[in-house]
């Protein structure tokens, strides 16, 4: 399988609405790397005040939306037994950078990659495109923990 929708990735990661950022992961490659979609709507939960009359996607949501990414393609590419009753918290973000803003009713496309493991740490790099038009890239880790 090479992407999996929104309900599936449910089956993945804890997150809920309004939480859940991302609704596709697609060209997934397993343990290695997936482009997510998160569809950026005029009535997303942070629109309105953010900012009134001239609507941005938040840098911080941006972020959170490649750590779900992340945490999805790492959860679809283990098996269940290893991440059930598990969490993937962020541990670091060491890399950030806003390019332009992201403006509602857009289909925002952040290419992920796993680019080291060692043990439960994953570090990752990702670029979010609108129309091919590159508008932020992040360095992050993760971690995958007991649920509590």
């Amino acid at each position: 399988m090479t992407s999996i929708n929104k309900d599936q990735i449910k089956n993945l990661l804890p997150h809920r609405e309004p939480m859940l950022l991302i609704d596709e992961l697609r060209d997934i490659k397993k343990l290695h790397s997936a482009t997510a979609v998160v569809n950026v709507k005029k009535d997303s939960f942070f629109v309105q005040g953010h900012f009134p009359g001239q609507p941005v996607m938040p840098g911080v949501l941006i972020v959170e939306s490649f750590g779900q990414a992340a945490a999805a393609l790492t959860a679809h590419g283990l098996d269940k037994s290893t991440y059930e009753d598990k969490l993937v918290f962020l541990m670091g973000i060491e890399k950030a950078r806003f390019r332009n803003p992201v403006i509602p009713d857009c289909e925002l496309l952040l290419k992920i990659e796993a680019i080291r493991s060692h043990g439960r740490v994953w570090k990752y790099k990702g670029d979010a495109f609108v129309n091919e038009k590159k508008m932020a890239d992040a360095v992050w880790s993760a971690t995958i923990v007991d649920k509590k």
